[in-house]
C-alpha cells in the first residue's frame, strides 16, 4: 500500500515538473503553507486562551493566589508527560534554535509531529500559567508544515528551506496579525542571505496566514493610540535604548546560567518539580508573570499605571509611585527567571513573548520613574512601546523584526524615528558584547551555526563526518606478516593500511612504500608481524568531532589522511583531504542554490 502511494506521488511529481516550473510551484505551495500556518496560529491562540479562561473563570483574585502556586506546575508536568508518553522516542525540542540547526545541518527536515505537538504542549504550558510566549512554538509548527510539504512533493533543499521559512513567517504573522514582521523575521533569523525572489513566497505565506488568523481569531494582541513623539524626549529614548541594550546582555547571560543549572538535573520530573514550584512562588508574589504577560502591558498602554500592583499582595500600596516603580523593576527581573525556568523545566514556549513583556516593563519603569522626579513629563505608553522593540532587537539580534513588529501590533508608526533609534542602539550594544544571539550561541559553540561571515567555516560545519568516511581499505591483523598478505598488499589501490586486532582496536598504520620495500628485500621485516611493524599515526579523528577540528588536525601535522575511531578506539575507516574537498565542492553548490 505504501509503495503504491509513493509510486502515485512520484507520477504526480513528474507530471507537475513537466507542466509547472519549480518557481511557480513554490508560489502555489506558499499559498497552502500560509493558509495552514494561519489556521495553526488561530488554533494555538484560541486553545491557549480557552484553557486560561476556563481555569480562571469566576475565581476571585484573592483565591487565585493559591491557584498560582499549582497551575504552572501542572502545566509543565502535563507537557512533559505528553512528550514522554505520546511522542515516546521521537525527538522533541522547542525554541528557534532547533529550526536554525535544521536548516544548517539536517537539510531542512523537521519531524511531522512538530506540527501538532508544538501547538498542544505550548497551549498547555502557557494556558496553565507558564511564563513564556507562544511565538516560538507556532514558528516551529509553521516551519514543520513548510518542511514536510516540501518533502511530500519531493522538493530539493533550496525549495524545502524556502517553504520552511514561509511556514515560520506564517506562524509569526498569524500569531501577531503582523505579515511584514513575519516576513522580516524569516529573513533576519532563518535566511540571513537571501535574494529578491525570496520575498514573493514569504510575502504570500505571511499575508495569507495573517488574514486567516484574523478571520478566525480577530482579537488584537495590543491596541494603543500612539501620539507624536517630541524632539525634547529624544535624549530619553536614547538613554532608554542604552538601558534596554544592557538588560538584553544580562538576560542572555542569565539564560546561559539557568540552562547550566537545569542541565545538572538528570531526571526530567525533578526538573518539573523544581521549576514548577519555583514558578508558582514567583507568580504568587508577582501575578503579572502568569502566562504570556501581555495583559499587564496592555493595561500600561491604556494608562492604568498601577495595574501591575493592583492585583498583587501589595495592592494596598498601589497609590505610592515609588512602590509601583520598584515593584515593576522586581517583576522585570522575576520575568527573566520565570520564563527561563518554564522553558528549561520542561514547558514548551519561547522567549519571543517574554522579550516583549520585559522590554515593556523596562520602558514603563524608565518613563514613569523619570516622571516622578518632576523634571520632565514623558509619554509613558510611547516608552513602553519603544522598550518592547528594543528588547526584541537586542535579545534576538533582529532589529528590523523588532522595529516592524512593534509598529504593526501597536499601530506605533508615528514613533518610527524613536523606534529606529532604540532598536539600533540596543542591538549594537548587545552585538558589541555578545557576538551571537540567544538563538545562535549554542550552535556557534558547537560549530553548527550556518554563518555567512566565514564561508569556509560555514561549509565545514555543514559537513558530516559519516559522509566523507572511507572504508575500502585492506585491514591487516597484528599476528600476520607482510609475506602472508603479499597479494592483498600488492593489489590494494590504497597507500595506507590499518592494523586492527580481533576486537576492532586500531593498533597503528603502515604505508605501502615501506611494505613494498620489505617485500622487495630493500628493508628487513618480511617475517615480522604487523604489530611489530605498526607505526603510531600522527593523530586520530573521533567520530563525534566536527570537520573544523578534523581539518585543524590535518593541517597541524601536514598530513593528507587520518584514521577514524569511535569513543572506544575501535577502527571505523579513514578520512582524507580528497574526500573532504569533494564534499566541500558539493556543499558549495548546494549553498549557492540556497542563496539564489
Amino acid at each position: 500500500m505504501k509503495v503504491n502511494i509513493r509510486k502515485k506521488l512520484d507520477e504526480l511529481n513528474r507530471w507537475r515538473m513537466r507542466k509547472i516550473s519549480n518557481r511557480n510551484f513554490l508560489i502555489i505551495l506558499a499559498f497552502l503553507v500560509g493558509i495552514i500556518g494561519g489556521l495553526a496560529a488561530a488554533l494555538l491562540k484560541g486553545l491557549t486562551h480557552f484553557i486560561a479562561a476556563t481555569l480562571q473563570n469566576d475565581i476571585d483574585w484573592h483565591y487565585k493566589y493559591s491557584f498560582y502556586l499549582i497551575l504552572p506546575l501542572l502545566g509543565i508536568l502535563l507537557s512533559v508527560i505528553y512528550v514522554r508518553k505520546f511522542l515516546k522516542k521521537k525527538k522533541f525540542e522547542h525554541g528557534i534554535t532547533p529550526i536554525i540547526y535544521t536548516i544548517s545541518r539536517k537539510s531542512s527536515r523537521i519531524e511531522p509531529h512538530n506540527i501538532h505537538s508544538q501547538i498542544l504542549t505550548s497551549a498547555i504550558t502557557v494556558g496553565f500559567g507558564g511564563s513564556c510566549g507562544l511565538e516560538a512554538p507556532i514558528a516551529y509548527s509553521g516551519s514543520a508544515i513548510g518542511s514536510n510539504m516540501g518533502r511530500f512533493f519531493g522538493l530539493q533543499y533550496k525549495e524545502t528551506t524556502m517553504l520552511l521559512a514561509c511556514g515560520a513567517a506564517a506562524g509569526i504573522a498569524g500569531a501577531f496579525n503582523s505579515p511584514i514582521a513575519g516576513m522580516i523575521f524569516a529573513i533576519e533569523i532563518l535566511l540571513p542571505e537571501f535574494s529578491i525572489p525570496a520575498f514573493i513566497p514569504l510575502l504570500i505565506s505571511a499575508a495569507l496566514a495573517s488574514v486567516v488568523s484574523r478571520f478566525l481569531y480577530s482579537e488584537p494582541l495590543f491596541h494603543t493610540t500612539s501620539t507624536e513623539w517630541e524632539m525634547g524626549a529624544l535624549i530619553f529614548y536614547i538613554l532608554l535604548a542604552v538601558v534596554v541594550g544592557l538588560y538584553t546582555v544580562y538576560f542572555a547571560k542569565i539564560s546561559t546560567t539557568v540552562k547550566s543549572w537545569f542541565s545538572k538535573i538528570r531526571n526530567p520530573y525533578n526538573k518539573v518539580w523544581f521549576s514548577g514550584i519555583s514558578l508558582g512562588l514567583m507568580i504568587f508574589i508577582f501575578p503579572a508573570l502568569y502566562g504570556e504577560g501581555y495583559l499587564t502591558i496592555q493595561q500600561m498602554l491604556d494608562g492604568q499605571f498601577d495595574a501591575i500592583v493592583r492585583n498583587s499582595l501589595f495592592a494596598d500600596y498601589r497609590h505610592m509611585a515609588g512602590v509601583i516603580v520598584c515593584y515593576t523593576v522586581l517583576t522585570l527581573f522575576a520575568k527573566s527567571l520565570a520564563s527561563l525556568f518554564t522553558l528549561n523545566g520542561g514547558g514548551n514556549g519561547g522567549i519571543f513573548g517574554p522579550s516583549l513583556v520585559m522590554g515593556g516593563l523596562l520602558g514603563f519603569a524608565f518613563a514613569y520613574g523619570i516622571n516622578q522626579t518632576g523634571v520632565v513629563m514623558l509619554n509613558v505608553p510611547n516608552f513602553v512601546v519603544a522598550g518592547m522593540a528594543g528588547a526584541l532587537a537586542g535579545i534576538m539580534h533582529a532589529p528590523l523584526t523588532g522595529l516592524f513588529l512593534i509598529a504593526e501590533i501597536t499601530g506605533g508608526y508615528t514613533l518610527m524615528v524613536p523606534l529606529m533609534l532604540v532598536v539600533s542602539i540596543s542591538y549594537l550594544i548587545n552585538r558589541s558584547i555578545l557576538k551571537h544571539s540567544i538563538y545562535t550561541k549554542v550552535l556557534a559553540d558547537s560549530g553548527d551555526l550556518l554563518s555567512y561571515e566565514d564561508k569556509d567555516r560555514t561549509v565545514l560545519s555543514m559537513m558530516k563526518l559519516r559522509y566523507v568516511l572511507e572504508t575500502n581499505f585492506v585491514v591487516l591483523r597484528p599476528n600476520e606478516t607482510p609475506l602472508e598478505r603479499k597479494s592483498d598488499i600488492i593489489h590494494s589501490k590504497r597507500n595506507i593500511f590499518p592494523i586492527v586486532d580481533a576486537d576492532g582496536q586500531l593498533l597503528g598504520t603502515i604505508y605501502s612504500e615501506r611494505l613494498f620495500a620489505i617485500l622487495l628485500g630493500e628493508e628487513e621485516g618480511a617475517s615480522k608481524t604487523f604489530d611489530q611493524l605498526a607505526q603510531k599515526p600522527n593523530d586520530v579523528v573521533r567520530e563525534q568531532e566536527n570537520m573544523e577540528v578534523v581539518m585543524t588536525k590535518m593541517n597541524k601535522d601536514d598530513v593528507w589522511i587520518l584514521p577514524v575511531v569511535n569513543e572506544n578506539d575501535r577502527y571505523l575507516g579513514f578520512i582524507s583531504k580528497s574526500s573532504v574537498f569533494n564534499k566541500y565542492r558539493a556543499l558549495l553548490v548546494r549553498q549557492g542554490h540556497y542563496l539564489e
